[in-house]
């Protein structure tokens, strides 16, 4: 049995996420060969350590409820100090990023790989604004940087490409990589709403947040179109090159119009044209997908063309990613 220890940095609903996927997948890691611990868990105002591995069903109570400094084994250390200080196998580095610097993400993938642990992280920023410094610490230390739950949710878009299409040269690849934005214009389509209204209707079911600008405004996929550029396109850009245009502007008028015609507008994030932008896709089109759906499209040389469907956001579907990286780095461990 081989024994891996984790850092989870970031206790929010990704995190929480991981963790009910943890325990409800323990016997079926245990018969991969996987004994997966988690001996640190740090949040915004302190952190949990424990060698022996912390006792996640306790702690998952606790947070619920809004108690986590109530645990034994809490204390008022900082992440990025126990990063420094615990000695574990691999970090699962989820924290919301800030799109000016990319913190706290930034600094906790520093500090992780400088004391000698892999990482694993579902934050777009520190990824999307320093990839190649990140990626080059990470060469020089030996290290795996992994980050497939940053681009696609449950969609194995990095995966696939290293996994399964060594021999091609992929040309572009673009399509839908945001969910909610997906659902507000699907729902302008389907029931006629205003961008206000179906807006609203995806916050009270959780899909959107409460202030969803960098989804509305394309930010959250010209994130995306960055890592995916440099990642798979080898394309060296950044993310002050990127052309964004967001979905505010999208009128019943508009979407009406279109509709007559046999189109549907979705916001397509355009990886070798760097631009982010409502496009007008026919009905009968691969990527004309409901709901939160994301689907994106890679055209190479050899496989041709590939539409991968499935869904960008939510916690247990991002967990689907993170795992895919940590099983992957626990097998060459």
């Amino acid at each position: 049995m081989k024994k891996i220890k984790l850092v989870i940095v970031g206790l929010g609903v990704i995190g929480r996420g991981v963790i009910e996927i943890l325990l409800e997948k323990k016997e079926f890691l245990r018969d991969m060969g996987l004994d997966l611990k988690v001996v640190a868990l740090c949040e915004v105002d302190g952190s949990i350590v424990s060698d022996e591995g912390i006792d996640l069903k306790k702690t998952l109570e606790l947070a619920g409820r809004g108690e986590l400094d109530k645990h034994k084994q809490w204390s008022n250390s900082k992440s990025i100090e126990i990063l420094g200080e615990v000695k574990a196998d691999i970090v699962l580095e989820l924290t919301p990023g800030n799109i000016e610097n990319g913190e706290p993400g930034y600094s906790h993938i520093k500090g992780a790989l400088k004391n000698g642990m892999h990482v694993v992280t579902s934050n777009k920023p520190p990824i999307a604004l320093h990839y190649r410094e990140l990626h080059e610490l990470a060469r020089g230390e030996n290290l795996e940087l992994r980050y497939e739950a940053a681009v696609g949710g449950a969609i194995p878009i990095l995966n696939l490409h290293q996994k399964c299409l060594q021999i091609n040269e992929v040309e572009s690849i673009y399509g839908i990589l945001n969910g909610t934005t997906n659902y507000v214009l699907s729902k302008m389509v389907e029931d006629g709403l205003s961008l206000e209204n179906a807006l609203n209707e995806a916050k009270e079911l959780g899909i959107a947040e409460q202030d969803p600008s960098y989804d509305i405004d394309g930010v959250d996929t010209a994130l995306k179109v960055v890592i995916l550029a440099n990642s798979i396109l080898d394309m060296n850009v950044e993310f002050g090159g990127m052309k964004i245009r967001g979905i505010r502007d999208v009128t019943p008028e508009s979407v009406e119009l279109a509709k007559k015609h046999g189109y549907v507008i979705k916001l397509i994030g355009d990886v070798r044209r760097m631009e982010v932008s409502p496009r007008l896709i026919p009905v009968d089109h691969p990527l004309n997908v409901s709901d939160s759906l994301n689907a994106v499209m890679i055209d190479s040389d050899v496989a041709g063309e590939l539409t991968l469907v499935g869904h960008g956001a939510g916690a247990r579907e991002t967990s689907s990613s993170i795992y895919s990286d940590v099983i992957d780095i626990a097998a060459g461990i």
